[in-house]
């Protein structure tokens, strides 16, 4: 079954999607964040649609203390925001502790810095959260 990762951040929301196996975590697009409209929870509801999506995994920002503070917070709400729009879809969460600075790293490793990197890294982080999921998930 193919489930869809989610990072979500202030200001712009990375998707990724695994293969039907649930081996593979790819990017698929970053939405601009909208808490206003919630714009963006519609379109991800659409992607989820699109590709038949058994889950989705949000990805939970904790400490490196494993504490959960604000912005873990605004995860869990986006993700029950989503839950609502999507059931009977399941929404779960994982911990994405450092998966950004994984992310930034490996695309700075290849070359993409700057205003090409901003672009992409919200994509690279959900994939990272996703992969780290389907691998724990593997069975």
């Amino acid at each position: 079954m193919i489930w869809i990762g989610v990072d979500v951040g202030t200001v712009r929301v990375g998707v990724a999607r695994s293969d039907p196996r649930g081996v593979l975590a790819v990017p698929v697009t970053t939405l601009r964040r909208n808490a206003r409209s919630d714009d963006d929870i519609d379109r991800l509801a659409a992607l989820v649609m699109e590709y038949e999506a058994g889950g989705v995994v949000v990805g939970l920002p904790t400490t490196l203390a494993g504490r959960e503070g604000s912005s873990a917070e605004m995860a869990r709400n986006y993700g029950a925001r989503l839950a609502e729009r999507i059931a009977p879809v399941q929404v779960e969460y994982v911990d994405e502790r450092l998966t950004t600075v994984s992310a930034q790293r490996k695309l700075g490793q290849s070359g993409v810095r700057g205003r090409a990197g901003r672009a992409v890294v919200d994509q690279a982080a959900a994939v990272e959260l996703l992969q780290h999921w389907l691998d724990l998930h593997r069975g």
